[in-house]
């Protein structure tokens, strides 16, 4: 018999202390490494200890109740059921009350995953989308305040969806309260930033820093008359770089983490991770200190909010991004989710193109088969610009020029190529590099658009495929699929945001319309509009995501050849079977032998997706434009 004083009692204080000897050496071996030898090293022990009990002692009972569902189902967010949905607030529903009131929209839609794009306090007039952040504690008052906040949560949540949010760490906005302390001379918060007396630093940084913005934001610093000092800015002059090689910020910003852990924040996106930390002769981007950070962050939260998972924002090539997913001494122990932007990436340049060879060719040379607790977040469009993160050494591999390649990409998506079916608008094009990025919608640059100018059926018809095959693409290929807002209906390029002063200067704003509810209310209802269609396409695409449990992110995918280019094909590997996913990027109908998909182990040749039979009356698998099958 137990008593209330006996071992086998399990108050908070016990649970807390059983995951904080889990992840202690987690925290405390990448701590003692960037910080053991700082003369503050003891004292900021003490208060990242009490900062982490603080946070638990002050976590709700109901997401106590989420973190112990969460320790006993790990792979919660690899399950094929997760489905993502991304968007600006004020765009989708005005303020925070209007997402409550949509979230049945969601609901019914299959997403079980929702971005609330920016929504901390940001500063005023121009604040980089919200991503120049005024006060991490408080909520952009145009959306509403904080209790407005923890409804929206506990509301997502009751429909068993998780809330993920934007935590900006490389900077904050200069009228942050830190940056307005450093300001006035207060050494203290003077040592949050990265400040110099002169320009001598600064100018030996630049000679390898790479400018972000090259046209309206140059250089990665600026000089401050009030405080003649210079400011290490990587992204805007109003963003001022932290220093995280002081111990202080990290607890800080623990402190910020567990206190949105506790508003009902269940997946944190941590916001241009590669910057943290400097190093001179470098590009300053994924240098070892930034995973060692990351790692640290992390078991920070399974210490103290363990139902809390981070996802990674690493825009970079291939073997610079898997790290973030943990590699090495950091595998299973970073970010559980990355974007994965080559995916995004070969999408597009294999539509464009139609032919899959880059995009085989990159799939299979730089990704593993399986990650270790952590997957992919899959996207066709985001918020932000399309950079065309092609290497020389992976376009010479299948016979393509590297530089003519990306120039191609542009050009196609620009709409200025010939045959071209897209509309979109260049995004910071530097002369130097030859770097040309892309904004658009995802509708516009499919297709969409031009289709319906030129009062085109077959052309909106061919549009609406593209966006569904991509779609059944991320779906399928591993992790969670994302939605950007509106891409669910067609959504088009929204030229009015030239009118708008703060957003003339940025094309980006070109693809972040604002929702248009009558016509996504007539395409839940089922209409036969290019809308209707897509949504429908849409909704069937997750619904058969999360009944096909050999998408579950822990099962391995392995890239096929087809030794046809106009089709992209890969198996996901299962204990129980495989599926094997074959996409047809081209406007032409293409054939595949059913022989070929059972030597790849797709035995019954059922469509998981159409839930048909694959074979035609020859044997053969018939693929028509734009296709997608995911072959049992």
């Amino acid at each position: 018999m137990t008593t209330a004083s006996s071992p086998a009692t399990l108050t908070d204080e016990s649970v807390f202390d059983l995951r904080y000897a889990r992840s202690h050496d987690d925290l405390w071996s990448m701590l003692d490494e960037l910080y053991g030898e700082n003369p503050g090293f003891d004292a900021f022990r003490e208060r990242l200890d009490a900062a982490l009990r603080a946070g638990w002692a002050a976590r709700p009972a109901d997401l106590k109740r989420l973190d112990l569902r969460r320790d006993l189902e790990p792979d919660w967010f690899q399950r094929p059921g997760m489905n993502g949905y991304v968007f600006y607030i004020d765009r989708f529903a005005g303020d925070l009350n209007g997402v409550i009131d949509k979230l049945d929209y969601l609901a019914d839609l299959g997403i079980t995953y929702v971005h609330f794009m920016p929504c901390l306090k940001p500063r005023e007039g121009d604040s980089d989308g919200g991503y120049s952040v005024q006060d991490y504690r408080a909520i952009n008052p145009a959306y509403g305040d904080m209790a407005d906040f923890e409804a929206a949560t506990a509301a997502a949540r009751a429909r068993g969806m998780s809330v993920c949010i934007d935590f900006v760490l490389n900077h904050t906005a200069k009228e942050h309260d830190w940056a307005q302390k450093a300001r006035a001379g207060d050494p203290t918060y003077l040592d949050y930033y990265l400040t110099f007396e002169d320009d001598t630093l600064p100018k030996a940084y630049e000679d390898t820093l790479i400018e972000i913005f090259p046209d309206n934001a140059p250089g990665s610093f600026t000089y401050y008359d009030d405080m003649q000092r210079w400011v290490w800015t990587t992204f805007n002059e109003h963003q001022w770089d932290l220093n995280w090689s002081n111990p202080q910020v990290f607890v800080e910003m623990v402190e910020v983490m567990l206190f949105l852990a506790n508003r009902g924040v269940e997946v944190l996106r941590l916001d241009a991770v590669a910057f943290l930390w400097k190093r001179m002769g470098t590009r300053c981007q994924s240098e070892p200190e930034c995973h060692m950070l990351l790692q640290a962050l992390r078991a920070a939260c399974r210490i103290a909010a363990p139902a809390v998972i981070h996802l990674e924002e690493a825009i970079v090539g291939p073997a610079e991004m898997l790290p973030y997913l943990g590699r090495g001494k950091h595998d299973g122990k970073e970010g559980n989710l990355a974007y994965h932007n080559s995916l995004m990436v070969q999408f597009w340049s294999a539509l464009a193109a139609r032919d899959t060879r880059l995009l085989t060719h990159v799939m299979t040379t730089h990704f593993p088969p399986v990650l270790t607790n952590a997957t992919y977040a899959t996207y066709l469009r985001c918020h932000d610009d399309i950079g065309w993160a092609v290497t020389d050494e992976d376009a010479a591999a299948v016979g393509l020029g590297g530089p003519q390649h990306r120039a191609f990409l542009s050009e196609f998506y620009e709409g200025i190529y010939p045959g071209s079916f897209s509309r979109g608008a260049l995004f910071q094009y530097n002369p130097e590099t030859g770097d040309k990025r892309i904004s658009g919608s995802c509708a516009s640059l499919a297709g969409l658009e031009a289709g319906l100018d030129a009062g085109d059926a077959a052309g909106v018809s061919d549009a609406i495929d593209r966006i569904l095959m991509g779609h059944a693409l991320i779906a399928s290929y591993g992790g969670i699929p994302l939605i950007y807002m509106g891409d669910e209906i067609g959504l088009l390029n929204d030229y009015g945001y030239v009118n708008h002063p703060a957003q003339a200067h940025d094309s980006r704003w070109l693809h972040r319309p604002r929702m248009d509810w009558d016509t996504a209310q007539a395409a839940r209802q089922g209409d036969d509009s290019p809308a209707g269609r897509l949504r429908a396409g849409l909704r069937h695409i997750l619904a058969r995501r999360a009944a096909t449990p050999e998408f579950h992110a822990s099962h391995a995918i392995e890239i096929l050849n087809t030794g046809n280019a106009a089709l992209f094909a890969f198996a996901r590997r299962a204990p129980t079977g495989s599926v094997v996913c074959l996409f047809n990027f081209t406007d032409t109908w293409q054939n595949m032998p059913g022989d070929w998909a059972i030597q790849h182990g797709a035995h019954a040749l059922h469509d998981a997706l159409s839930d048909a039979p694959v074979l035609d009356a020859q044997g053969a698998i018939a693929l028509p434009p734009h296709a997608r099958v995911w072959i049992r």
